[in-house]
């Protein structure tokens, strides 16, 4: 908390706030009345610290939350001016859906928020975003994908597997003896 500024110092009020007396006090005045600011400074701290871009995707998550917000402030104002009870009403259902919007970015963002500082911190080890290991499909003829990049082992529950050279489609004893039945299969009762 001793480096702590008011929204990371890129508000006009960043260090006015008695941040140094009070930081504790300060953050969470910023996080209870200054919420949008708070997570946007912070998002633009830790793109400066990291060297962040902005995808195009968030630019569009982004950009439609800001469109929704000013359409309901639109239809807000309509509504007034002309004083319809249904275009109120509708207004009300669009400003909610807004806010719905807002706060699920509000929470993404501070999802990235939070994987950036852990990376920082070291939290996911030395490899954060490890490729995993290469896999291979199994083909027609292969009851069971080969181990490619695991140990080799029986999957739990089937019995050993023969050399693959030695099986064959389909696999010896099959259909077990009795099947199907003789007198065939009794008819449904409907």
């Amino acid at each position: 908390m001793s480096r702590y500024t008011c929204c990371a110092g890129y508000m006009p009020c960043s260090g006015r706030c008695g941040e140094s007396k009070c930081p504790e006090l300060c953050l969470c005045t910023e996080v209870f009345l200054c919420f949008g600011n708070s997570v946007a400074s912070t998002r633009f701290l830790l793109q400066d610290e990291f060297n962040i871009q902005t995808t195009k995707c968030d630019n569009c998550i982004i950009g439609f939350m800001f469109c929704l917000q000013q359409l309901a402030c639109i239809f807000s104002i309509v509504a007034c001016l002309v004083g319809s009870e249904e275009l109120s009403e509708a207004s009300q259902i669009l400003n909610c859906f807004a806010d719905m919007v807002y706060c699920t970015v509000c929470a993404c963002m501070q999802t990235q928020h939070k994987v950036e500082m852990d990376k920082r911190d070291g939290k996911f080890g030395p490899q954060p975003m490890a490729v995993p290991p290469m896999q291979q499909m199994s083909r027609i003829d292969q009851p069971y994908p080969p181990n490619v990049g695991y140990a080799p082992q029986q999957p739990y529950g089937y019995p050993p597997q023969p050399a693959p050279h030695a099986q064959g489609y389909p696999p010896a004893g099959y259909p077990p003896q009795g099947y199907p039945p003789a007198q065939g299969y009794p008819a449904p009762g409907y």
